[in-house]
């Protein structure tokens, strides 16, 4: 297949990379790539589409969001622009482009213990993931879209000086994204934990 990885340097998207590219044309895609891609300019997105044609799946490992504080206007709303409504938009572009068939993998999240300012980041999570459920049966020409929920990646703890046991390798995580675009789920939420996926 030929799969488009959004995202593709950073610690989850690398991973993705190196497992998809095993079997597979990986086109790398990420703010200062050769293919460019930024997840809050959906004019990139669009633009995407024009620069890699006859593509199978589209993966977006490239939205985070930063912790925001729930009174804090712009950032609120600022971080609801790039992971939540830049992957919506990827999806529906990718509906009018994609080969028939071909897939696409969205990113969303789950932590199991909350946080101060993860307000906004939880309510992109759940939306992308209410989204991911409710566009499936949307999807034209046999289209599959889907989403992984990572958690916390045992290298993203480690670089913020924290016990990467506590989290998952992005390894791991990385089967979970080949999972979603090798199999026929549709809809669905995948949840690496260590070792698997559930």
């Amino acid at each position: 297949m030929k799969i488009v990885v959004i995202g593709a340097g950073g610690t989850i998207g690398s991973a993705v990379v190196a497992l998809l590219e095993r079997e597979h044309e990986v086109v790398r895609a990420s703010r200062r790539g050769p293919v460019r891609v930024d997840m809050d300019d959906e004019g990139s997105v669009d633009e995407l589409f024009t620069a890699v044609r006859d593509v199978d799946a589209v993966v977006c490992c490239a939205a985070s969001g930063a912790l925001v504080p729930l009174t804090s206007d712009d950032d609120f709303l600022a971080a609801t622009r790039g992971k939540l409504l830049g992957q919506v938009h990827l999806v529906r572009r990718a509906a009018r482009h994609l080969r028939d068939g071909g897939s696409v993998t969205l990113t969303s999240g789950t932590f199991e213990e909350p946080m101060l300012g993860m307000a906004s980041g939880v309510l992109v999570n759940a939306g992308l993931e209410a989204f991911v459920r409710a566009a499936a049966p949307e999807m034209p020409r046999g289209l599959r879209v889907n989403a992984v929920s990572p958690g916390w990646v045992a290298e993203t703890l480690e670089a913020i000086g924290r016990d990467g046991a506590a989290g998952t390798p992005a390894a791991d995580v990385a089967r979970a994204y080949a999972e979603a675009i090798g199999g026929d789920a549709q809809g669905q939420v995948f949840r690496p934990v260590r070792g698997r996926t559930h």
